[in-house]
């Protein structure tokens, strides 16, 4: 089994179909999704073709929660079930298409990987006002916080990886922000708590998407259209 990380896809799978076929992978290989997988944005038959194509694909999918995207908790027909030691929610009808639970603890060949979804949209109020859509759950709530820090106090402040969204706050890429959105009314409260859990835990590698960029600060990966793979 090899473990894969990528970062968002917004709904094009393109070039996950392309690694599958180029890398031979099974089913049994997962492919860790930061976040922005899109495949709940739509909430109609746009989004039930997306799955129906997903099943195809010789892989397990493992989301983590994005901005652009709906929580599978608020969405009908999902159900949970324990993956790798942690909760995971999926479709039955879309078994390979895996949803992370934030706050669970994931075992790969015995390492944990914690998982921390979520982060604020820079286009929040353009998609509001343009009637595309956005999603209220999108940040992580003092409910879903609670559970993550709950989580991290039994592991003893201790893991192998986190997978997010966003990033620390420290560790946000300013030179990569977009030049037409005036950071002044972006919401970082969830990059600033990030940074309170960053400065306490203790791990190895932190992956997390969010920003289009692939780059690595020290200990902190950030991914985009490329791939990096879990070391057993």
């Amino acid at each position: 089994m090899a473990v894969i990380l990528t970062g968002d896809t917004h709904g094009d799978f393109d070039r996950i179909e392309e690694y599958c076929e180029e890398y031979d992978t099974t089913p049994d290989d997962v492919m860790v999704i930061l976040g922005d997988a899109g495949v709940n944005y739509f909430l109609d038959e746009r989004d039930v073709e997306k799955k129906e194509r997903l099943t195809r694909l010789p892989i397990t999918l493992f989301c983590v929660h994005g901005n652009h995207e709906e929580r599978p908790e608020e969405l009908d027909g999902y159900v949970e079930m324990t993956w790798h030691g942690g909760v995971v929610l999926y479709e039955p009808d879309y078994a390979n298409l895996l949803f992370a639970q934030d706050g669970a603890a994931y075992d790969f060949d015995g390492k944990k990987a914690v998982v921390i979804g979520g982060a604020y949209s820079v286009d929040k109020f353009y998609r509001i006002a343009n009637g595309v859509p956005w999603f209220p759950s999108e940040q992580p709530d003092e409910a879903v916080k609670a559970r993550v820090e709950a989580r991290l106090e039994r592991l003893g402040w201790q893991v192998d990886y986190v997978f997010s969204h966003t990033a620390p706050f420290a560790y946000v890429p300013r030179h990569a922000f977009l030049p037409t959105v005036d950071q002044n009314t972006v919401d970082h409260s969830t990059e600033e708590w990030l940074d309170t859990i960053e400065r306490r835990l203790d791990y190895d590698t932190w992956y997390a998407g969010h920003f289009h960029i692939t780059e690595r600060m020290g200990r902190v990966h950030l991914l985009y259209e490329d791939y990096e793979k879990l070391e057993g």
